[in-house]
């Protein structure tokens, strides 16, 4: 977001703009969500070998879409929708008096923890009654998903995976944008695109999604079983996850098991969602910004 853009634009109205523009890109990014939970989930604890329901990203996406139709691209969308990590870290950072656009780890652990939790707890794209991978929770609605873990959980059950989450987001903010300004130095240094053009922009986000998506991945797969583990209750009393501890017990008993191929599950579905999500949400958000004001100038 430019300051030329965001000038005269308090934090809470810049909050809710930048929400409309994540709503969209997630609707637009969600199917390859989809398609990356359900790559992560496959084989899940398998030796090589396993019979593999999907093949890869673009045969996942066939196979849904021929089995499920849209509603099965799109299944989740209302707990993604939910889930917005960029609004949540432009607001932490503009109430706090930092530039929206800087990568502050702390506000950037801040926001991915509460997204995380918030988007997390009713994640449900998992779910295919046609084509199951990992373990199926069906739930009605995200409401129902909500309640349903709560009276069995509790509010902890809510906040599952929720170490996940802040273990995955500084992973990403530390490359974000350290390899967009890299990428961006260099195309313009070496005369290949001018500088404050948008096809340098499009190039630069690019290059620095690929990064994020190949730090991030580890921790996003840990992320995803951490989120859709069947739970047991322990000697205690207390309900638990049936597979794994905590994030890190994950990663070991999945490169244990399935090897650091493990890891990279459904990265490439992971890719595309990052840079579209990334892309869309910049620029829908400036297209907003720039109605707002228009609207804004008219009726003043």
């Amino acid at each position: 977001m430019s300051s030329s853009s965001t000038g005269n634009i308090s934090t809470p109205v810049g909050f809710v703009l930048g929400g409309i523009a994540a709503y969209i890109a997630v609707t637009i990014s969600n199917p390859a969500d989809v398609i990356k939970t359900r790559l992560q989930l496959q084989g899940e604890l398998a030796k090589a070998g396993a019979v593999r329901v999907y093949q890869h990203a673009p045969d996942a996406f066939v196979k849904t879409w021929k089995n499920e139709g849209i509603r099965g691209l799109q299944r989740g969308l209302g707990p993604a929708i939910r889930r917005f990590y960029e609004p949540f870290r432009r607001g932490i950072n503009g109430l706090v008096g930092w530039s929206a656009e800087e990568q502050i780890p702390i506000t950037s652990v801040l926001a991915g923890a509460s997204s995380g939790a918030i988007g997390g707890s009713w994640s449900c794209n998992a779910y295919s009654p046609a084509l199951p991978v990992g373990a199926q929770h069906h739930y009605k609605s995200s409401f129902d998903a909500l309640s349903t873990i709560f009276r069995a959980e509790g509010f902890c059950g809510m906040l599952r995976g929720i170490d996940a989450a802040i273990l995955r987001t500084p992973m990403g903010s530390s490359v974000q944008l350290p390899s967009y300004n890299f990428t961006k130095n260099q195309l313009v240094k070496c005369g290949i695109l001018p500088d404050n053009s948008t096809w340098t922009s499009l190039a630069s986000s690019t290059v620095s999604g690929a990064c994020v998506c190949i730090v991030m991945q580890p921790a996003d797969m840990a992320l995803t079983r951490m989120y859709n583990q069947p739970t047991i209750r322990n000697a205690d009393g207390k309900m638990v996850g049936a597979l794994y501890k905590d994030p890190i017990d994950c990663l070991w008993k999945t490169v244990k098991t399935e090897g650091v191929r493990g890891w990279y599950k459904g990265s490439t579905a992971h890719f595309l969602r990052i840079a579209p999500h990334t892309i869309v949400t910049l620029t829908a958000n400036d297209i907003i910004i720039n109605l707002y004001k228009k609207v804004r100038n008219c009726t003043s």
